[in-house]
């Protein structure tokens, strides 16, 4: 399997996304490096991995700070040996609402949360990868702001789109090292994050019938992808933004 006995980091593994794509990587063979920022959902998904045969470490932290992305290098190093992948999944929907309406604080929090930490995460994730031997680093962007745009969501869509252009950066910088960047773009997943954006069964309904397939995905179609992207399965993919959208980005019905 492509990532047996490798040394994967996910962020915002707690839950949605992340838990499915940390508990996928397992499965293979994985070694995790996992974080969020409460602890007790990370232990326990830690657990589960244990209690599957797998092996994983747990830091909770906040993504945001530059302390704690390089802590979860040298956890990876310290218990592992190396890093060869990192998936830097945490984010938030952060400030919503009629954009003259948004606070200064709260737009640059969700900035803070959903760019700046995939900087500090580069900044600490690309020499440790580059010593093992290059590898893959992904992100989690998504297709709001890249392919579309909604009311009352300007932060986030901002915050993300940024995310598509570090990616581009960081691809061609660190290309003809052997490194790969990439960002995934999921449409919309049936997570928590997702059904706090839209709380009611109406708002769920509305949200799917947005997309091609007329639904949702689930949190295991998202990471399937991600591991795509994390693997040597995508040996010749840099720099890409890839859509695992449903057909949201082009769904006209």
């Amino acid at each position: 399997m492509p990532l047996q006995g490798k040394t994967l980091l996910i962020t915002g593994a707690s839950a949605g996304i992340g838990r499915a794509t940390a508990l996928l990587a397992a499965a293979e063979g994985a070694h995790l490096v996992l974080t969020a920022r409460q602890a007790a959902p990370l232990q326990a998904l830690a657990q589960t991995i244990h209690d599957r045969g797998g092996r994983a470490a747990v830091l909770a932290g906040d993504v945001g700070d530059e302390g704690h992305a390089h802590r979860l290098v040298e956890l990876a190093v310290q218990r592992f040996g190396q890093l060869d992948a990192a998936f830097n999944n945490a984010g938030s929907l952060g400030a919503l609402g009629p954009t003259p309406e948004v606070a200064l604080e709260a737009w640059e929090a969700t900035l803070r949360t959903n760019l700046t930490a995939a900087f500090l995460a580069a900044k600490a994730q690309i020499p440790a990868l580059l010593a093992a031997g290059a590898g893959s680093l992904v992100f989690t962007g998504t297709f709001v702001g890249h392919t579309a745009g909604f009311p009352g969501a300007a932060a986030y869509a901002a915050s993300k789109a940024g995310v598509v252009g570090l990616v581009q950066a960081l691809a061609t910088e660190f290309g003809p090292r052997g490194l790969r960047v990439n960002a995934l773009l999921p449409g919309g997943t049936d997570t928590a994050m997702g059904r706090q954006m839209n709380p009611t069964p109406e708002g769920l309904a509305a949200v799917a019938g947005l997309h091609a397939l007329k639904r949702l995905a689930e949190p295991d179609e998202i990471a399937r992808a991600a591991l795509f992207l994390l693997s040597g399965a995508s040996s010749f993919m840099t720099g890409a933004a890839m859509l695992v959208d449903g057909g949201v980005s082009v769904n006209r019905s």
